[in-house]
């Protein structure tokens, strides 16, 4: 342990003085009259007029620029726009540089402008003013982002700009919280925020920016002077009936070197509060770790198509902490822990059918599940990001136990079942870049170690055709434990010269896995054996990856092109004795990437790309002794290691006019994949069986989509819509016959958020979706899905300080073979505002009509799935919300 805190002490030392190793170039820029100038945009150039390091003004008008040793030919320069441009040499360290910047005239079309909300575009960023966008009676950040024009919220928390998610989420330019952001948007108050800002090309490393090649999207909000100076936050408290309850606790504060975001909260009223947990970027995609989920599951069939709050039944609490601290402009420690405790009910039925052809298997299940997740989750950053330097080292531990207790039936049969699952996972990512005059050097290193130890066990047995001689037993225990180690390093050095950028990187990572898993099978007398030796695995899996890659890079004024050679040589050994089975494979990769980007316009480019990939398969598909999934499902393998060659391209195109208020972005993308083995499906009226056999196949996939949004000046509203389409093409081998399978989706999307009146907003949204699946084969069931879901809701402001808020949901379902489905949801809110003691006391009903069941359909390519959930009926709820 000792020697633990010396490494970190050793770390933080060695980032804090190469933070404090950089020389600092300070001033001040203001007007003729001596006032401050905020925001200026402040350059560093050397003598040829390239920059060198950049930065811009605060609200007092001052700035500080880093540099090197070498100070000679330099100067500082300091543009904004409505003054002339102004630069001074720079002849020593030991003074201020202040800029003196003179008015100039600016010619610009006449504008009428009458009180209407308006964007501001600088470079890359678009600004909104929140304040153009709030209503009295919106509460959160969250509430004013779905009115920008541009800015998309999905109902999980996502935010999309222009059809693309962003990459991370800013506060005053800090990553509080980075991609797990739902928390913010539900509880900053708008109210504390000054402006919204977009950045495109977002690259959060400083040394990276000159040359920026990124893509990624970020949103920052630029908090209000005053919301800087104090911690703000809220206390709620909640009862209702039928025995309800909800409370929340939000503290924040967002000084320039301390901001924190914390929260506890519990409900038993519908709302997940793990939602706030939601990752929307996938890690351990990047890093190739590539680990199976579960083994094992209870069977549940999912939830059904509606808002959470509609539909769980739970008893939930969650601390969240996330506290960021800045030692300077350039290093900060960050700490982001969470725990999240649950319980659910869930009952439902469920009916299935899987179309074959000349015959058709159904299943009829009912269960009654009560479930446990749990989610501990501990994340400690330091970070040191510097013109010169770049240091970023994360520690994560993650504990997951997730318990199910169920009453299952199926075709009749009964049987009860207990799974437990116990996630826990550790790991440290280092990364460390270096800028030597026109060279950066990069060294990465991450570890990984990982186990997820499960447990199922059914009462009575089930299938004992199967398992168990014909003879009825007592119960089956299925065990599997899953112990993993990763580590993935690299090193590498960029070349840049001009607009031109060379990156050379090399590396290799390491994967060991080992599955074990036993079946048992529990007598009448309560004596317990192995069900066969065939159900048993004793599998060790090491994978070797080492690689080498060349990128190059060119960002000219208006292109930018991208390619990028990786070369790999992959090893996969695995061996099981208890099967006979020992075996390798060794390939050799190359998997090259090109992209492409042209400006068309100030606001306006088109994207294109095109990439060849090999993939090998993981652990999951090569063992070899029979899993029991869940009470029904047998799953095996009888395959080498999956190979999979896929040809991907696509193609964009972003539009916008920022100053209308106008987005519009297309999109295309089109994938082949040839495979070498193909999952056979064993399919009966009382059991599935699964075996992964060698057998070539293809999977195609087309997808194009195009989103649009506006702001209507005239009629106060932003207007969006959306259209998509996506077909895939692939074979399912199912009761030794191979079906070829074709699955299109068609999705139109229509949504508007209005202001009526100066006292009333009103909000629509539809998304009505088409999806079709068919075979090729002559007596195949072609089967075709319809819905149109509509949600609404009328906001009105009353006598200065009462507010009233109704809601609406429409779900109609259409499927040939199944009666239409149609339900409508209505929720009504009051809320009254004492002003004076900052408290809101609010009064609501959800569900006014009472509903208590819920009927959806699923359709996948060759089976439909007809679900009755039982959901929770009308809630009526008394709160008091204090603000501080």
């Amino acid at each position: 342990m000792k020697k633990q805190y010396t490494l970190a002490l050793l770390f933080l030392l060695f980032a804090t003085v190469s933070a404090f190793a950089q020389k600092q170039l300070k001033g001040k820029v203001k007007d003729s009259k001596g006032a401050p100038i905020a925001s200026a945009n402040v350059n560093l150039k050397d003598k040829d007029g390239n920059i060198i390091s950049f930065t811009r003004t605060d609200s007092k008008g001052e700035y500080s620029l880093s540099l090197g040793d070498e100070t000679k030919d330099l100067s500082v320069e300091a543009t904004i726009i409505g003054y002339e441009k102004k630069a001074v040499a720079v002849a020593a360290l030991n003074q201020t540089y202040d800029l003196v910047l003179q008015e100039s005239e600016i010619n610009l079309k006449p504008v009428v402008v009458k009180n209407r909300p308006s964007l501001t575009s600088n470079g890359d960023t678009l600004n909104y003013k929140t304040s153009d966008f709030a209503d009295k009676q919106d509460r959160s950040i969250g509430d004013v982002l779905k009115k920008m024009p541009g800015i998309e919220v999905a109902e999980n928390g996502k935010i999309s700009y222009n059809g693309k998610s962003i990459s991370n989420f800013y506060f005053d330019g800090d990553n509080l919280l980075d991609d797990k952001y739902g928390v913010a948007t539900k509880s900053v108050p708008h109210g504390a925020v000054d402006k919204v800002q977009i950045i495109e090309k977002d690259q959060p490393i400083k040394m990276l920016r000159k040359n920026n090649m990124s893509d990624d999207v970020a949103l920052n909000l630029v908090m209000k002077d005053e919301a800087r100076l104090k911690i703000m936050g809220d206390i709620k408290a909640g009862l209702g009936t039928p025995d309800r309850f909800d409370g929340n606790l939000n503290a924040m504060m967002f000084k320039k070197n301390i901001k924190f975001l914390n929260n506890i909260k519990g409900n038993n009223i519908g709302i997940d509060p793990g939602i706030d947990l939601t990752s929307f970027n996938d890690f351990f995609k990047r890093q190739e770790n590539d680990k199976p989920g579960n083994f094992l599951s209870a069977g549940a069939a999912g939830v059904p198509t509606l808002p959470q709050n509609r539909s769980l039944f739970n008893k939930a609490g969650l601390i969240n902490l996330n506290n960021l601290f800045k030692f300077n402009q350039d290093l900060q420690l960050k700490a982001n822990v969470s725990y999240l405790y649950d319980q659910r009910n869930q009952q439902y039925n469920k009916f299935s059918e899987t179309y074959l052809p000349g015959q058709t298997i159904r299943y009829t299940e009912l269960q009654n599940n009560s479930i446990n997740p749990q989610k501990l989750h501990a994340q400690f950053n330091l970070n040191s990001n510097a013109e010169m330097h770049y240091l970023n080292n994360t520690f994560i531990a993650d504990y997951n136990p997730f318990k199910t207790n169920s009453e299952v039936f199926i075709n009749g049969i009964g049987a009860n079942q207990s799974l437990s699952q116990r996630m826990f996972d550790i790991s440290n990512e280092f990364n460390y870049r270096r800028k030597l005059k026109s060279t950066m050097v990069n060294f990465y290193s991450y570890i990984d170690r990982s186990s997820q130890p499960e447990t199922l066990n059914i009462r009575p047995g089930l299938n004992e055709n199967i398992l168990n001689n014909n003879t009825p037993y007592a119960g089956l225990n299925q065990y599997i434990s899953f112990p993993t180690w990763f580590t993935n390093n690299y090193f590498s050095f960029a070349l840049v010269n001009g607009k031109f950028t060379q990156t050379y990187k090399a590396g290799f990572n390491w994967q060991n896995q080992k599955l074990g898993s036993e079946l048992y099978r529990i007598q009448n007398d309560q004596t317990t054996e192995l069900v066969s030796a065939d159900m048993t695995n004793d599998l060790n899996w090491t994978k070797f990856r080492t690689y080498a890659e060349a990128n190059y890079e060119y960002a000219g004024d208006k292109l930018k092109v991208g390619l990028a050679l990786p070369l790999s040589y992959n090893k996969i050994d695995y061996n099981d004795a208890s099967h006979a089975l020992d075996k390798n494979l060794e390939k050799f990769f190359i998997n090259p990437v090109f992209n492409i980007k042209y400006q068309t316009g100030i606001e306006n480019y088109i994207t294109a790309n095109y990439g060849f990939k090999n993939d090998l398969g993981g652990l999951d598909e090569v063992y070899r002794g029979t899993i029991l999934k869940n009470y029904r499902s047998l799953f095996a393998n009888d395959a080498p290691i999956s190979e999979k060659k896929t040809h991907f391209a696509g193609a964009g195109f972003n539009f916008r006019k920022a100053m209308q208020m106008f987005f519009f972005s297309v999109n295309a993308n089109y994938s082949n994949t040839t495979l070498n083995t193909i999952s056979s499906y064993t399919l009966t009226n009382s059991i599935q069986q699964r075996i992964v056999l060698p057998l070539s196949n293809q999977l195609k996939s087309f997808s194009v989509s195009a989103n649009s949004s506006k702001y209507l000046f005239s009629w106060r509203s932003t207007i969006n819509g959306a259209v998509s389409f996506s077909q895939t093409k692939l074979d399912q081998l199912l009761n030794n016959e191979l079906l070829p399978f074709t699955s299109e989706t068609m999705i139109y999307k229509a949504g508007i958020e209005s202001k009526l009146t100066s006292f009333m907003t009103w909000s629509y949204n539809a998304n009505y979706s088409v999806n079709t699946s068919k075979s090729s084969k002559a007596d195949a069931i072609t089967t075709k899905y319809q819905q149109l879901r509509q949600q609404s809701a009328l906001t009105a402001t009353l006598f200065r300080s009462l507010f009233v808020n109704l809601t609406g949901e429409h779900i109609f379902t259409h499927q040939a073979s199944q009666p239409d489905l149609k339900y409508i949801f209505a929720d009504l809110n009051v809320r009254y505002r004492f002003v004076k003691i900052k408290t809101d006391l609010e009064f609501g009903v959800t569900n006014l009509a009472n509903v208590k069941k819920f009927e959806a359909i699923n359709l996948s390519v060759n089976s439909l799935t007809s679900g009755t959930y039982y959901i929770p009926g009308r809630v009526a709820m008394l709160k008091a919300t204090f603000n501080f």
